[in-house]
């Protein structure tokens, strides 16, 4: 009995035992994946054997993540095999232990480093069994107190084959496996339903965001008001403005300069980038075609040398990750203090209605608007902060550039670069907008907003029934790890009989173990 362990928590006939005690009696039963120059990323080929990582591991499924190596270096690293019906453990994440059994379907294959290849003992061990305890929270409770790592919770072997495990009589495991199978079939079923619902909510935004800005969604609006000022009239009056605030800019330069203007000083206003026309469909009657640049007073970015600022003070210094489509998300706060006299301080600050697009990294192209003023919030070197001349037009550009048809389909032309996305304020600036004439934008906004607030109740509920069926998961097999889903039969050999008889078994095997005969090979480790 390990310590602190309380029996009479088990069901009758029940036992604790480590996970070290239930392995196969083969060499190798327990082992990690190689590490150092054994597999490194050149080893790596397009097809061959498999290398299972901690992609691999999910919550009781195994997740068809694709890593090759070659056949020869398969041969190799054989010890670190992992055949079908085996159980890979996660030894790092956020959530452990971590479990799911190898299907039949993998074929040859080896664990990487952080992930535990173990064969269970078939005499005292159902292999499902165990990989419903592993993910089960009574098990990930007790082992909570092992687990190590600032930043990155891990377990190294050792620590895993200590792991307590509850064991049931050989036949009620078999009995708690299929009734658990059968209700997590049941649940797969309605989680199956809820993810095609998430699936078409995403495809109906893209369909309203795409109808909204190509004039379907306001087409009898447009029948009803065939005066409307036409888009060619707001985008004159919007490059007017756009200089006169370059004038009076730069006029307030001078006159904190003690300077009078020179002579010819407006003919250095730098005309706006032109709209890429290149792959435009007609537009509907009274639209037209602006660039970003046309309808922007600013694109910029944040500095590059504030991380010696990082930690502290009131500000916020706002990343990638803030960045969602359509949605400006606090949830993640890099808090940054910049010096007063710092320029980038004023340049990068957000101001409500600024546009912000993501230029480097993985979700390079995503776009949202800021909701409303936010002291002290600059944006990084990651994100492009756009201010527009007339900020009402905010909402309908943030519907334009989310839309996977007409401004994500022109980002994803324009970006460059292997491995490391990029979007260039040149590309940025020459982005086309279809332009609808400002009263028709506000119709859009409108209708867009109504559908797309209907969506969000709807997918909010889809992620609450998705949790709900998590935690459902989770009360099955506490039911099943304390007795209670399944019936239990007296006439059962009990845990305690098994666990006794296998202890027994190694102890006598145990002296020859250590003095092998002259001239035979030295007998298997089952546990290594």
């Amino acid at each position: 009995m390990p310590d602190g362990v309380n029996t009479d928590e088990l069901p009758k006939g029940w036992a604790w035992a480590a996970l070290g005690e239930l392995a196969a009696d083969e060499p190798y039963a327990i082992t990690d994946g190689p590490f150092g120059s054994n597999l490194k990323s050149e080893h790596y080929t397009e097809s061959g054997p498999r290398v299972l990582r901690l992609q691999n591991i999910g919550d009781g499924l195994f997740r068809d993540e694709y890593a090759h190596i070659s056949e020869q270096h398969f041969q190799s690293l054989k010890k670190h095999e992992a055949r079908s019906g085996d159980l890979v453990i996660a030894a790092l994440g956020e959530t452990l232990p971590r479990a799911c059994i190898v299907p039949d379907w993998v074929g040859p294959a080896i664990v990487k480093a952080d992930c535990i290849r173990f064969k269970a003992n078939a005499a005292i061990l159902c292999p499902r069994f165990l990989c419903f305890a592993l993910n089960s929270d009574p098990v990930r409770r007790r082992t909570a107190t092992i687990i190590h790592g600032v930043g990155r919770p891990r377990l190294n072997q050792s620590e895993i084959k200590s792991v307590q495990i509850p064991i049931a009589p050989l036949a009620e495991q078999r009995r708690i496996v299929a009734k658990v199978e059968e209700l997590f079939s049941d649940l797969d079923a309605g989680v199956a339903a809820l993810t095609r619902v998430r699936a078409n909510l995403k495809r109906y935004r893209a369909s309203v965001l795409r109808a909204a800005v190509e004039g379907r969604l306001t087409a009898d609006w447009r029948a009803a008001h065939p005066d409307a000022e036409p888009a060619s009239a707001l985008l004159a009056r919007v490059l007017a403005d756009r200089r006169a605030k370059w004038e009076t800019d730069q006029l307030a330069k001078f006159a904190a300069a003690d300077k009078n203007p020179p002579k010819g000083w407006q003919a250095k206003y730098a005309e706006p980038a032109a709209p890429d026309t290149a792959t435009l469909p007609p537009l509907p009657e009274g639209w037209g075609v602006a660039s970003l640049d046309q309808l922007a007073t600013v694109i910029t970015s944040g500095s590059r040398d504030w991380s010696q600022y990082y930690g502290a003070g009131s500000g916020t210094f706002l990343m990638a990750q803030n960045v969602r489509p359509g949605r400006l998300d606090l949830s993640f706060r890099q808090a940054v203090n910049p010096p007063e006299n710092d320029r980038d301080r004023i340049r990068s600050q957000v101001a409500a209605d600024d546009l912000l697009i993501t230029i480097v990294g993985a979700n390079t192209g995503d776009v949202c608007r800021v909701p409303e003023e936010l002291p002290e919030h600059y944006v990084c070197q990651s994100v492009t902060l756009i201010r527009l001349v007339t900020p009402a037009y905010s909402r309908y550009l943030e519907a334009y550039l989310t839309s996977a048809e007409n401004g994500q389909k022109q980002f994803k032309r324009y970006i460059y670069g292997a491995g490391r996305p990029h979007l260039s304020f040149d590309q940025l600036r020459m982005t086309a907008v279809y332009l609808p004439p400002l009263a028709e934008q506000e119709r859009i906004v409108s209708e867009v907003e109504e559908r797309l607030s209907v969506a969000s109740a709807v997918e909010r509920q889809v992620v609450a029934d998705l949790a709900r069926a998590g935690r459902l998961r989770q009360a099955i097999l506490k039911r099943a790890f304390a007795g209670a889903l399944v019936p239990q039969d007296p006439t059962d050999e009990p845990a305690s009989a098994l666990l006794e008889r296998l202890r027994a078994s190694r102890a006598e095997a145990a002296p020859s173990a250590r003095k092998p005969k002259r001239g035979s090979a030295p007998p298997a480790d089952g546990v290594s």
